[in-house]
């Protein structure tokens, strides 16, 4: 059993940070064996430090001020040492980069087992047995840090399934996931429930595992607001849900959305000769004699896990030295370095590309050079993405959330005319979701052209007009 009793908590910031805002203010929460429990609420309500309180990440690893008890069997995870707690709990972290200690993935399944000292035969039927359950046959072997960001997920998924935990917690696994990704999570914490294991899930995608779960737990701000038993959760209409801040509880493919990706009329974006294809490997990520795009439009580039997706944005915006090819619009042709200036990309690792020490300045050296009242600019930017108060925090110190929405925010600032982005959802609630499509929205009626690869049908229904379908080895042959 999972028990916090009275929690309060406040991350242990720098001395000259004045902010040191408590992240957690008198949370009590019981979780008992062979329960599924969703945390669900805000971007920043305290979802994952939760999570790291159970772990025991807090305070052994993130340092600050814990009042209350956490206990995991009757035992303090304070008082434990953290691999004592890693035993028992698992943790899929919503960037599972941070979680690995192998290059290869068959290592990584096994580096738990290894650690624990477990015999060699038993560890390869474990990996047998998961990989077979997850369908990971084709990742097997293979440079984890070569794998799309999705697949590195899967691998996270497997290694804890591999680890036999009895308590896993999950935070925002589904963030990276395609649809049919998802499924096959789905299924993984059915099979989890089956053979009783107690699982813990912070996630904004709810519709994946609202049957699953046995009561949702809504934050805000760090407190509990509401607790949901399986009765009241299934009697919450669409309309309720989106008044409370939650995502839809339908499940949608992305690829059932109907929409062209390109409609007579259109001002065109024209890709000529376009290509890219990975060093040895034996056939292009995509090859494209002619691809047409809408100007002017949302398009939504739809697809599965390691179908080339964020490869082809990165050769869209000229970070890709060995992709071929051209693009064309309004009758200007840009080459590689010339595309540098026109577009702008948002990662979908955001904290890859966030470089200053305040949210301010962050915003500050995207704006265009000579823009008139620069600080006034940036801070009417942040405000627009409610970050209007954290103007002075770390960038690093921001959620997840929190962290896509000031890249998004600067994406706004740079006044670029090609605006590609990653997966910019991935971490959002609903509230925050859709201020993004309204964002998108806004910059598309600035005279922007917007590509977004993402796994949300919500966010492609909410703003997208346009949709392209990615596939692996998509070539301009089979573009329909």
């Amino acid at each position: 059993m999972v028990e916090l009793k009275h929690v309060s908590f406040r991350y242990g910031l720098g001395e000259s940070n004045s902010e040191q805002a408590s992240s957690l203010s008198d949370v009590s929460l019981t979780v008992r064996d062979g329960e599924f429990v969703l945390l669900t609420g805000p971007s920043g309500c305290g979802k994952t430090t939760i999570l790291r309180l159970i772990n025991g990440l807090i305070p052994h690893f993130y340092p600050g001020v814990v009042e209350g008890s956490v206990t995991v069997d009757g035992q303090s995870v304070q008082e434990r040492e953290l691999y004592e707690t890693a035993a028992q709990v698992g943790t899929v972290f919503q960037n599972p980069r941070s979680q690995f200690y192998n290059v290869d993935t068959t290592g990584e399944l096994a580096f738990g087992c290894e650690n624990r000292g477990l015999p060699e035969r038993e560890i390869y039927e474990r990996i047998d047995g998961t990989v077979a359950r997850f369908r990971l046959e084709k990742l097997m072997d293979r440079n984890i840090f070569r794998l799309s960001d999705g697949e590195k997920q899967k691998i996270a998924c497997a290694s804890v399934d591999v680890s036999g935990a009895e308590i896993i917690l999950l935070d925002e696994p589904s963030a990276n996931l395609d649809f049919e990704a998802t499924l096959a999570l789905r299924e993984l914490i059915r099979l989890w429930r089956r053979q009783g294991k107690t699982i813990i899930a912070a996630e904004h995608r709810i519709a994946y595992l609202w049957d699953l779960i046995d009561r949702a737990v809504i934050l805000r701000d760090g407190r509990t607001i509401r607790e949901l038993s399986g009765k009241e959760k299934d009697t919450l209409t669409g309309e309720t849900l989106a008044v409370m801040g939650l995502r839809s509880t339908m499940q949608e493919a992305p690829d059932q959305i109907q929409l062209p990706t390109i409609k007579e009329g259109d001002r065109e974006i024209i890709l000529r000769d376009f290509r890219f294809t990975y060093p040895g490997a034996g056939h292009p990520v995509f090859d494209f004699p002619e691809l047409r795009l809408a100007a002017g439009e949302i398009t939504a580039i739809t697809g599965s896990n390691g179908a080339g997706k964020t490869s082809f944005l990165s050769c869209l915006c000229g970070l890709e030295k060995r992709c071929q090819g051209s693009l064309e619009l309004d009758g200007k042709r840009y080459d590689r370095k010339a595309r540098q200036k026109l577009c702008f990309m948002v990662m979908q690792d955001t904290g890859n590309q966030l470089f200053t020490e305040s949210v301010l300045d962050e915003v500050l050296i995207s704006l265009p050079k000579g823009t008139a009242n620069e600080k006034a600019r940036a801070v009417e930017i942040l405000k627009q993405l409610d970050l209007g108060g954290l103007l002075e925090r770390h960038p690093q110190s921001l959620s997840g959330g929190q962290k896509q929405r000031l890249a998004i925010a600067c994406a706004l600032a740079s006044g670029r005319k090609l605006l590609l982005l990653d997966e910019p959802t991935s971490g959002l609630d609903y509230a925050h979701m859709m201020e993004t499509a309204g964002l998108l929205r806004q910059l598309q009626g600035m005279g922007a052209t917007v590509l977004v690869v993402t796994h949300d049908s919500e966010l492609i229904r909410a703003c997208c007009s346009r949709r392209l379908s990615f596939s692996p080895q998509y070539t301009g042959r089979n573009n329909k």
